[in-house]
């Protein structure tokens, strides 16, 4: 009895145990986000196509689908689309390059620093509802900053004991390090930038993916207003493929 005990017990001793030191990696499904949407636009045609649901209210996915088309076979469709990426493209291209320079002077430099988080904080409330570049810069500019504070600073002082020249502590321990806040920067300022463009379309302009969902809303041609709903969500999706491709080359050290 007792030599079976201790041969049990040291098999037991000797099973292996599941690794738990995983570090919280997100490990999201590569189909399950999309099997859900098609679950929901089943469900939403099933519900337009029994007559459970108004369609001047609410028109179904195939009634979307038609109005994308013939915005695509008209022209309509690449003239509100090229113009909408035309504003969205220069006011972030802009806006980005500004918040990266100042971020990164106020997270580097103290008298940057004393300047810009003060004006910062007194221009970042007023409303930039026509200014895409300006709405851009402010949500750039505080995740740059945010990630440079971030960066631990005892690799900085260990760099700077070494005499390692500014310029590459800069570009080989402060920008790796603040690069994964750079990027989710880049994210809610790409949304930003989306969000401001619409609503400068709507106030004053004749072409653009705003205008034209304002349009349709005041002729209640509700199939053309969600066709535009449905082009600013694949905005929205080209943006996030982009960034998460960015982070998948840039952060792979991670």
């Amino acid at each position: 009895m007792l030599e079976r005990a201790g041969r049990q017990e040291q098999q037991a001793e000797a099973r292996p145990v599941a690794f738990r030191g995983a570090g919280f990696a997100p490990r999201a499904s590569r189909h399950a986000g999309w099997m859900g949407l098609l679950v929901v636009i089943a469900l939403w045609q099933a519900a337009g196509s029994a007559g459970l649901v108004n369609s001047l209210f609410l028109p179904t996915p195939s009634a979307i689908v038609r109005a994308i088309w013939q915005l695509l076979v008209s022209g309509a469709l690449w003239q509100h689309v090229s113009s909408s990426l035309m504003r969205i493209g220069t006011g972030w291209i802009l806006g980005t390059i500004a918040g990266v320079a100042v971020g990164f002077a106020i997270g580097l430099f103290n008298h940057a620093r004393a300047i810009g988080i003060t004006f910062i904080s007194a221009l970042f409330p007023i409303p930039k509802i026509a200014t895409i570049a300006l709405g851009v810069f402010f949500s750039t500019a505080i995740s740059v900053y945010s990630g440079v504070d971030a960066v631990p600073r005892n690799l900085i002082r260990m760099a700077q004991s070494f005499n390692v020249p500014f310029s590459a502590i800069v570009r080989r321990v402060v920008w790796p390090g603040a690069l994964p806040s750079i990027l989710a920067g880049f994210r809610i300022s790409a949304s930003v930038a989306l969000l401001l463009v619409v609503s400068a379309e709507m106030i004053g302009a004749d072409h653009g993916i705003g205008a034209f969902v304002l349009q349709a809303g005041n002729l209640m041609q509700t199939d053309q207003l969600l066709a535009g709903v449905v082009i600013l969500s694949l905005f929205g999706l080209a943006v996030g493929k982009l960034i998460n491709w960015l982070e998948a080359r840039l952060l792979h050290w991670r």
